[in-house]
């Protein structure tokens, strides 16, 4: 009879408990009908995706589809052709500096703004500040190129042109190795300061008032409150936005360098996005594409576990 009675009882305990998480859900579920909407963009956009992956392994012919085309043999064959491209080592170094730098220059500079904001007590000042830098996020790469171009080009650029009145001689920023990573970098450090910016103040608003009170009752001045309350109160968000970077180290911004590039930097700005959308895509060697969307998920995903394993010593972990 024991264990009929054990039975018994963790049934009674399991329905108990699913009515209990029902009454949970029922009350909030207008919260959780506002989640239906971005859970089905990701498993549109993420999630069922996946399933393409296998074109990595098939030589794909849109005539055919996904499941009437044959597989590669042998099953390696696209990731054999793109790691023994003569480029492939470029065009890795590439990706790995020009993302590596947007990370170094692209993290702390929207922190420092936004520290820079809550200590100003002109609010007024503070609001057309935080609108003037958050406005370059919502314009397009296409007209951020326009704008270097009336800046930087060599005939008709303003800054050459101060550079000629001083008695200099044109530069070609645009078309120069030398220039190219620093002109990508900054462009990018400066279209998402202002909205990095806001995700770093929303954390500092939600950092305790008494923490500040209490440190004005010590003595502390306001260097002193931001080292050791607001700094402390948003390094798991500095963290946090740190590893969700590093997850997309083979994601050099391809729309960015796509539409600032030439042929005449092609050594320095040719990235694994760029070269698969010329030789795969323009060519229609979709599996060759996959195959290397499919190798950088890979190595977003070691980068990621990688991190998160290391900034658990810093109590700032994902999971």
């Amino acid at each position: 009879m024991q264990p009929e009675l054990t039975a018994e009882l963790s049934t009674i305990g399991q329905r108990s408990s699913f009515r209990r998480t029902w009454a949970y859900v029922w009350k909030q579920r207008t919260l959780y009908l506002m989640l239906l909407l971005p859970l089905a963009w990701y498993a549109i956009f993420r999630y069922l995706p996946l399933y393409g992956l296998v074109i990595a392994f098939k030589d794909f012919n849109p005539l055919d589809g996904i499941l009437g085309s044959p597989w590669a043999d042998p099953w390696y064959k696209h990731f054999r052709t793109f790691f023994s491209s003569p480029v492939f080592g470029q065009l890795l170094a590439n990706t790995i500096i020009i993302s590596t730098l947007k990370i170094i220059f692209g993290t702390v500079p929207p922190l420092v703004l936004a520290l820079l904001l809550n200590e100003c007590r002109a609010a007024w000042f503070r609001r057309i500040i935080q609108t003037l830098s958050y406005m370059p996020h919502f314009l397009s790469w296409v007209i951020i190129y326009g704008i270097l171009l009336a800046l930087l080009s060599q005939t008709s650029g303003l800054i050459n042109r101060w550079i000629v009145e001083a008695g200099g001689r044109p530069i070609p920023f645009l078309t120069s190795p030398s220039y190219f990573r620093q002109i990508v970098v900054l462009s990018d450090v400066w279209q998402n300061l202002g909205w990095g910016a806001i995700i770093y103040l929303a954390a500092i608003s939600g950092i305790d008032p008494t923490l500040y009170d209490a440190g004005r009752v010590d003595g502390a001045g306001r260097l002193a409150l931001i080292r050791h309350v607001t700094l402390p109160g948003v390094r798991n968000v500095f963290i946090l936005l740190l590893l969700l970077r590093i997850g997309y180290i083979l994601d050099a911004g391809f729309e960015q360098i796509y539409i600032l590039y030439n042929p005449q930097v092609y050594r320095v700005a040719d990235i694994l996005d760029t070269w698969v959308f010329r030789t795969g895509l323009e060519q229609q060697n979709y599996s060759l594409a996959a195959a290397v969307g499919l190798f950088k998920s890979l190595i977003g995903m070691a980068m990621v576990l990688m991190a998160n394993r290391l900034a658990k010593r810093w109590e700032g972990s994902i999971w």
